[in-house]
């Protein structure tokens, strides 16, 4: 998915309010597309908040009925620094990408795309969707992965379950179960439904940040110390801290030392998002579709993107698009760093602006 504002900003990172060791990030709506853009909820990043771990990008939509909404029709774009993660609820997804593949994105089962040094991709609603809901996120590569070769991989999870709830892990290890998708970094993202009045406890590796992003549904959170490793019943667990409450599409985020949730649902059940990871400890800007280090590289992946629509004849590129760099860089613009996908039924997407602004790296 792309970001389709057309001045984005870089993110300042500033510590939001905690209760009860837990910070509530609550979403911004984005329009994403044209005149019928389809609107996502953004819960990172934000000012209070970059980064969980190596994950920099939360966008979540629908459920919405692309007959009134249009649906999701992002043409191609570019990509540097990070994967792209893409999860569904509901619908179906259209992909391809500069590296050859081409994939639909279903219920319970993941597409992860790795940008490596530069991609483009175009994901697209298919004609059968009536409803489409789902999250796209973004992993920031760490500096010894960054500059590795575009790839993909499609994962369908197996679905775990116990009693009054059920869960798949598309990320990482979780519950007893691990997923075979490469990643650079430690990372965990699952999926968990609960059902009216369940009661559930997870225990968290103390090393990670973790996220929890409710889709639907009502929850209640007990972020403690001193669990047993595995997951049990929590209707008996002594409470080591006060209950929070979770509304739809907040983003609650666990600090570090966390090893264990208690979740815990009313009488509409709930589906939630459970994202995690060690964290980055490194200085990275990210701006537009791009994860870099510097300003410059920001810079340079820009220009290559506009020299690559500029060679491919996209009419609405001009010269003053992909303007000549401050040496040592103006001899290293390359018209074919990404690539684009087959078979487009619709130009790319041109880069926007620069900020005039130096933007800066963030922590």
């Amino acid at each position: 998915m792309s970001n389709a504002e057309q001045t984005p900003a870089e993110t300042v990172c500033e510590t939001g309010d905690t209760r009860c060791g837990v910070e509530i990030l609550e979403a911004r709506e984005v329009p994403l597309g044209g005149i019928r853009a389809m609107p996502v909820r953004r819960t990172l990043p934000q000012r209070r908040r970059s980064l969980i771990g190596a994950w920099c990008f939360l966008d979540h939509y629908g459920p919405d009925d692309v007959s009134l909404s249009g649906g999701m029709d992002v043409a191609a774009h570019p990509h540097i620094g990070l994967q792209t993660v893409s999860w569904l609820f509901s619908g179906e997804i259209e992909h391809r990408d500069s590296a050859g593949f081409h994939a639909m994105v279903r219920p319970g089962e993941v597409n992860l795309m790795t940008a490596g040094r530069g991609i483009s991709h175009s994901e697209r609603s298919t004609p059968d969707t009536t409803v489409l809901h789902g999250a796209q996120l973004w992993v920031a590569l760490p500096d010894a992965a960054r500059h590795m070769k575009k790839t993909f991989e499609h994962y369908a999870p197996p679905m775990l379950s116990g009693a009054d709830w059920r869960a798949q892990v598309f990320l990482g290890s979780l519950l007893g179960e691990t997923s075979p998708v490469s990643t650079h970094s430690p990372l965990l993202g699952a999926e968990i439904n609960l059902e009216p009045g369940a009661a559930l406890e997870i225990a968290l590796d103390q090393g990670f940040e973790h996220g929890i992003l409710l889709d639907s549904g009502s929850l209640t959170i007990v972020v403690s110390g001193g669990s047993e490793p595995g997951v049990r019943e929590a209707a008996d667990a002594a409470a080591s801290s006060a209950e929070m409450t979770v509304a739809v599409s907040e983003l609650a985020y666990l600090p570090l030392g966390s090893d264990a949730v208690r979740l815990r649902t009313g009488d509409s059940g709930a589906r939630l998002l459970l994202i995690g990871g060690e964290p980055l400890r490194e200085q990275i800007i990210m701006w537009w579709n791009f994860v870099a280090r510097s300003h410059d590289e920001i810079a340079q992946a820009r220009a290559d993107w506009q020299a690559q629509l500029a060679a491919a004849g996209v009419a609405d590129v001009t010269p003053e698009d992909h303007p000549v760099l401050p040496d040592p860089l103006s001899e290293s613009i390359e018209s074919d760093r990404f690539g684009l996908p087959s078979d487009e039924p619709a130009p790319p997407l041109p880069a926007p602006p620069l900020p005039i602004a130096h933007l800066k790296p963030r922590g």
